[in-house]
């Protein structure tokens, strides 16, 4: 069963002090209700945010909820991932991807 409650939900007045004040690395998974690839790996995200427990933190950024951010980070397309390490984007990756292909990509921003 997945921990839901590891999945924490940004938004643009959070995002400050979720993501980019964050001790640890996270993830920013940018995703649209309405968008297909988006739903195909959020379960991915899930297990994987218990796999990396204490080592990463997964969130979730609504894109249509979250134009702001999206713009900052010029989020042109979904799913995006961008990941974080000391406040500073170091990754950001667009389309979906299989569970291994994702693991490998955080993993190497540990």
């Amino acid at each position: 069963m997945l921990q839901q409650d590891l999945l924490v939900t940004v938004t643009d007045e959070s995002f400050a002090t979720a993501v980019l004040a964050s001790p640890t690395p996270i993830v920013v998974d940018v995703w649209a209700e309405w968008c297909p690839p988006c739903h195909a790996i959020s379960r991915s995200l899930a297990e994987l945010a218990e796999e990396l427990d204490g080592k990463m933190v997964v969130a979730t950024l609504d894109a249509d909820e979250n134009p702001a951010t999206c713009r900052v980070y010029q989020v042109r397309s979904l799913p995006t991932l961008l990941i974080f390490r000391g406040g500073e984007l170091v990754s950001a990756t667009v389309g979906a991807r299989p569970k291994s292909a994702l693991r490998t990509l955080l993993t190497e921003h540990l």
